[in-house]
């Protein structure tokens, strides 16, 4: 089995979200490895002070215990077009170190930003993120998702996403996407185009 990793937003030298990263990851842990005892992730990082203000990207891998712990300055990767590609049959439910199934559907983007991928005739995710769609009244996230984000769980939960069940021929029911991904912020992030 190899390491999975659980990315976290630090803003301003806080953890951002991490109630639903300690659910993933320990989730995560007693699945793949079996791992009964839950580690809470606020208690184990440690944020250096050095980082100061602004966002970062911290990085958990793991495998039964945390192996690595770093930090990252990140910045946002613009993504404007979606191209659709067949997923065949990927698994990403867990968040996975190796990517190497997400860069080969990624080596079929053409020109546009990234992909939307497309698994068992139903829309699931990005390389990425999550995604959702806009109708002119409600966002919706497939029900159908590789893999459960903590962003995601999160706007569930507020109920500011609803889950649907979407296929490629409904996207022209929908007026604009966006990605769903814990370094970003929902309300601020850019809608991106669809290529089909």
């Amino acid at each position: 089995m190899c390491r999975l990793v659980e990315s976290i937003k630090v803003e301003n030298g806080q953890l951002v979200n991490i109630k639903w990263h300690n659910k993933r990851f320990n989730e995560a842990r007693s699945e793949a490895f079996g791992v009964i005892t839950p580690i809470d992730l606020q208690e184990v990082i440690i944020i250096p002070k050095t980082l100061g203000n602004g966002v970062y990207k911290c990085r958990v891998l793991y495998g039964k215990e945390i192996e690595v712990v770093e930090f990252q300055t990140y910045t946002i990767r613009p993504v404007k077009s979606l191209k659709l590609v067949d997923g065949g049959d990927i698994d990403y439910h867990l968040k996975y170190e190796n990517r190497e199934a997400l860069a080969q559907l990624m080596a079929q983007k053409g020109d546009a930003d990234d992909i939307l991928i497309v698994k068992n005739g139903f829309i699931t995710d990005t390389s990425y993120s999550n995604i959702a769609f806009f109708d002119g009244k409600q966002w919706f996230t497939p029900d159908t998702y590789l893999l459960n984000g903590t962003q995601r769980q999160r706007l569930l939960a507020e109920g500011i996403v609803q889950e649907a069940s979407i296929k490629p021929y409904d996207l022209h029911d929908f007026t604009l996407a966006k990605p769903i991904n814990s370094m970003l912020d929902f309300e601020e992030t850019g809608c991106v185009k669809i290529i089909i």
